[in-house]
């Protein structure tokens, strides 16, 4: 089964990548939203968590190949492992992102730039590694030791992101752990950005906070089309009507603005939307329904359900 979907903007070629799956309860994926509605749209298990894939994006660019997020990584526990119910080992790699990458000719080596939507574990746990058994050193204290996945890759992100992260408080520890961040700050290897930026030709993030306050999607534009990776903002198509949010959500307020403006955009312009979490629906359109929104495979006519 391919780990890979690929589609063009533009002139622009570009792939989703399968770096495995994840489990959170549902109750905490849709917030406010009755279990009677929710579990209609997506499923839950025994303990009442629902799939939730973990999907990034590669872009093909002449700078160079260009990746957003990069899943969870190897480095956690099998306890934490079970509690999420996480599957994603790798065959060719520490990780099933290494397969993915490798599916459609790359290597961690080849990838130029590192965006990160926000420093979440399921979404920069892929920023670093723990190599495997007698691969390296150790840390003080015999720690195996941390090391950056893309060697040769600028990471970006939210200036304010990086410092939220770094606050550590008791809300939002099991959310931000240090070594998925820690080891590229030592290397000297972000690139902060403040608010919306065109990072390259055709890539540009975008600020969507309300998640969490230093969120960022990514744009990418050429020839006249759009693609949009709204990360945590719309985690799952099955969160495209405005009020259904996260309980995760820090701001809960912020998000329902930040989604109103950002499908108004992408329901006016047919954006192509890459939704990160949904286990089935990686792509498709926003239609609208009513005063909110819903989803419209890619292959639908526009403006039809």
């Amino acid at each position: 089964m391919s780990l890979v979907t690929t589609f063009r903007v533009g002139g622009l070629t570009c792939h989703t990548l399968d770096a495995g799956l994840q489990r959170l309860d549902g109750g905490a994926m849709f917030g406010v939203v009755p279990k009677p509605l929710w579990e209609k749209r997506i499923a839950p298990d025994e303990r009442n968590r629902i799939p939730l894939c973990m999907r990034c994006l590669l872009i093909e660019h002449d700078t160079g190949p260009v990746l957003v997020d990069t899943g969870l990584g190897n480095k956690e526990a099998d306890k934490f492992l079970d509690i999420y119910g996480v599957e994603n080992a790798g065959r060719r790699g520490p990780t099933q992102l290494d397969d993915a990458l490798a599916e459609v000719g790359y290597t961690a080596g080849d990838i130029r730039y590192v965006i990160n939507t926000h420093l979440h574990f399921d979404h920069a746990g892929g920023n670093t590694y723990v190599p495997a058994e007698g691969g390296t050193g150790e840390r003080d204290g015999g720690e195996p030791e941390t090391l950056i996945a893309f060697p040769n890759a600028t990471y970006v992100v939210q200036e304010r992101e990086l410092e939220f992260a770094g606050q550590r408080n008791e809300r939002v520890a099991a959310s931000y752990l240090p070594p998925n961040f820690d080891p590229v700050s030592r290397a000297g290897r972000w690139q902060r950005v403040r608010g919306e930026a065109e990072l390259l030709p055709g890539i540009r993030v975008v600020p969507t906070p309300g998640h969490v306050p230093g969120h960022q999607s990514v744009l990418v534009q050429s020839g006249g089309e759009t693609a949009c990776f709204l990360g945590d903002l719309v985690p799952t198509a099955a969160h495209l009507p405005l009020p259904w949010i996260m309980g995760y959500d820090l701001e809960p307020l912020v998000t329902l603005e930040t989604k109103r403006a950002l499908l108004a955009r992408a329901e006016a312009d047919g954006w192509v939307l890459v939704f990160e979490h949904d286990a089935e629906r990686g792509l498709g359109r926003v239609v609208r329904q009513g005063r909110s929104y819903g989803y419209q495979p890619l292959d639908t006519p526009p403006g039809r359900a």
